[in-house]
């Protein structure tokens, strides 16, 4: 091997950071190297969006043409920019540790609403020229107006300062990695599960000659092995459907234990809203058939909760011709309250118990709110409030993560009369003060001649059988592990479980049992 070695590189100031991340990598490894700086065809085109360019070889090809003819021993891209073909000759040799693949929606303060999804204003001008984030940014918000942007992220950004629109969606890689200072404007993080990153989004892909076996060898040791799995099967679907950029596709991969979790987005042919659906255990192949397959159509769900307008469980599975019955199986009376305990924080477990506290804004600002998963964080935000820990995960999770933020500090819990009492069960005696903001009570009602049932509490499963017969073989959604519990105690057996207590979570998991 030459030392010093040559990286090739884009010489956008982004390629460049990545470039110079492995170049420190390899100096603590003793391998000296220098950077050559070549133009792709990505860069000089400007007149296409990026959904024409990502992943077909337009910001790579020049450089692994200069790899080929050992102008260059080592290529850096950014994984989601390669062709999931590689040239003859060419190998990824290692892949980085994932930056968060995320996208963040930087919005004008001026154009930043508290009170609407995702904190944009009516109507908001919206930057991207990904049809991917096109496809899913409409799909929460059917308002908004998308108009294309080019540039490197500083002049992306800029455009944004200058007014040209209300807000732009770039992966959060990108900011990070470029440290860049964007405190002027209002960030939203976006979940990778709620809006789905681009096949090995936030991952340098270290490209050599496939005969050139010292380079591989150094190159496994700054190698992750952990990333390398995800993103295989991330882009194993995406090669499956001939390189995918013809199709806006998102997808996403953990792994938990021994469990494989697949979060998918993709925008058909003739259709104007994506197709999503979460799987587990379940190998690229066959999410790929799923998703080329269709539904017969008429399949029927209940689901024990009063839909809103717009709701993403009724819009995402009716889009597949799914028929949506909401009704909630419980009562909802509200209590009023005079004064309220003078306590630190206040926890809200549901976005019922924060409409049971909503003439009490001017009380809540005073606290540091803490919220149990994303749906009651939401509830917060439409206030105008922002939590200061939102609970991601089980009950009993959430509960020992809250139980360490909250140490030694008075926490208000404003509960409905059936609260189960997780998190409180972690929180010192004297240091927690509770209230029934709201009760409870069962709703006749008989849910018959349904394909599936989607339960949103334990609650609704008590009154779901106090008025039904359960049918053991009936196949039912919950929300969340107590749920699963009331559903098994009933005696249910054929049970799914949300991958996260929200609708858009249930919908995901709605199609994963109609698609099979």
């Amino acid at each position: 091997m030459i030392n010093p070695i040559t990286i090739g590189s884009r010489g956008s100031d982004l390629a460049l950071w990545q470039a110079n991340h492995v170049q420190s990598q390899l100096k603590e490894l003793g391998v000296q190297s220098i950077i050559k700086i070549i133009k792709t065809r990505g860069d000089k085109i400007q007149h296409l969006s990026f959904d024409k360019l990502e992943g077909k070889g337009f910001f790579t090809k020049e450089i692994e043409d200069a790899l080929l003819n050992k102008e260059i021993d080592l290529a850096v891209h950014s994984h989601k920019d390669l062709e999931t073909n590689p040239p003859e000759g060419l190998i990824i040799a290692a892949v980085s540790e994932r930056e968060d693949p995320s996208e963040l929606l930087l919005i004008r303060k001026e154009s930043f609403d508290s009170s609407k999804f995702w904190g944009l204003k009516e109507n908001a001008v919206v930057g991207t020229s990904s049809s991917r984030r096109k496809s899913q940014i409409l799909l929460f918000r059917e308002d908004l107006q998308i108009k294309d942007l080019r540039g490197n992220v500083p002049t992306r950004i800029q455009k944004l300062r200058n007014g040209n629109y209300d807000a732009i969606l770039l992966a959060k890689a990108g900011v990070s990695r470029l440290n860049l200072d964007v405190s002027d404007l209002q960030v939203e993080c976006l979940p990778k599960k709620w809006f789905i990153p681009a096949p090995a989004q936030g991952v340098l892909g270290l490209q050599i000659r496939e005969g050139d076996y010292s380079m591989k060898k150094i190159l496994n040791k700054i190698n992750s092995s952990s990333t390398q799995e995800t993103i295989k099967v991330e882009r194993k679907i995406l090669n499956l459907f001939n390189g995918g950029c013809q199709l806006p596709l998102g997808v996403y991969c953990e792994k938990d234990s021994n469990t494989t979790k697949i979060w998918v987005s993709i925008l058909k042919p003739n259709q104007n809203h994506p197709f999503r659906i979460y799987k587990e255990n379940s190998s690229a192949e066959q999410v790929v058939q799923l998703l080329k397959s269709e539904l017969e159509g008429g399949e029927k769900v209940f689901i024990s909760r009063d839909l809103n307008k717009g709701s993403l469980f009724e819009k995402n599975l009716s889009n597949q011709n799914i028929s949506v019955f909401g009704k909630s199986l419980i009562n909802i009376s509200f209590n009023e309250f005079s004064e309220l305990p003078n306590t630190d924080w206040i926890f809200f477990n549901s976005s019922n118990s924060v409409e049971s506290l909503k003439k009490h804004v001017e009380y809540l600002k005073t606290k540091k709110i803490a919220v149990f998963g994303k749906a009651t964080n939401m509830s917060i935000k439409k206030m105008g409030l922002g939590s200061a820990f939102i609970g991601e995960g089980t009950p009993s999770e959430i509960a020992d993560s809250f139980a360490k933020v909250a140490l030694n500090e008075k926490v208000l819990f404003p509960v409905s009369n059936r609260s189960l009492k997780t998190v409180q069960s972690k929180i010192p005696l004297e240091n927690q003060f509770e209230v029934i903001s709201y009760t409870t009570s069962n709703v006749e009602q008989e849910i018959k001649g349904y394909d599936l049932l989607v339960f949103t509490s334990p609650s609704n499963v008590n009154a779901f059988v106090c008025f039904n017969n359960v049918n053991p073989d009936q196949k039912v959604v919950a929300i969340g592990p107590s749920t699963k519990a009331a559903l098994l105690k009933a005696g249910f057996k054929e049970i799914y479980n949300s991958w996260e207590s929200s609708e858009l979570a249930l919908s995901d998991t709605v199609m994963s049992v109609f698609y099979t």
